[in-house]
């Protein structure tokens, strides 16, 4: 049971590294990185076995599909972030619409997917990935890496509520105890001007649910 609890806890943390480099700006993401050099590098050293069990290990997990979403997520983030600069109008929407479109025709999912093989080929063994073939072969396993996703989403929308309130409330203890500094203070947090907290609520359910 410990063994599987720490496979579990392996992916989880391996899942929010990617999520979290994926979430970077399209700029950040479009730049090699040193690591991803050095992966490249490593990947072409890698012992072919070894990189099957990898990619039949991605394949199991699901893992491409989830950077797709993870995608999907960012640009989603980033879209509302745009909205909250441009004009409320047909141009607005136009330049948004325009932006999204481009950025996930430049977001290459196979390029940080063939890095992602050089990631797992540096943290883990064969045997180790072995291990991971068998566990994500099993039952639990399966619907472990199904439910995975899913779960990220609801634990990203709750946090970003969380972080959100929490702001808010120090703004506003702040700016009470500095009237005269914070009279114009803002923070935003990703809110288009006029749009009620409920609508963004929902919205933000929504996503949660796709």
């Amino acid at each position: 049971m410990k063994a599987v609890l720490a496979l579990i806890i392996i992916y989880v943390g391996t899942f929010f590294v990617a999520i979290q480099g994926v979430s970077q700006s399209s700029v950040e993401a479009s730049e090699p990185s040193a690591t991803a050099q050095n992966g490249s590098a490593q990947r072409q050293a890698a012992d072919p076995i070894k990189d099957a069990d990898v990619r039949s290990l991605m394949e199991l997990i699901g893992l491409k599909d989830q950077v797709q979403d993870s995608v999907k997520i960012s640009g989603e983030q980033n879209r509302d972030k745009l909205l909250t600069t441009v004009s409320n109008d047909d141009k607005g929407r136009t330049f948004v619409n325009a932006f999204s479109r481009d950025y996930e025709n430049k977001f290459d999912v196979n390029q940080v997917t063939e890095q992602i093989v050089g990631i797992y080929d540096q943290h883990f063994t064969d045997d180790e990935i072995k291990g991971l073939l068998q566990f994500y072969g099993s039952p639990l396993g399966q619907k472990y890496a199904s439910e995975m996703p899913k779960i990220s989403r609801e634990i990203q929308v709750a946090s970003r509520d969380a972080a959100s309130k929490a702001a808010r409330e120090s703004l506003q203890q702040i700016k009470n105890q500095y009237p005269e500094i914070g009279a114009n203070a803002k923070l935003g947090i990703g809110q288009r001007a006029g749009q009620p907290q409920g609508q963004r609520q929902q919205v933000a359910a929504q996503q949660a649910q796709r």
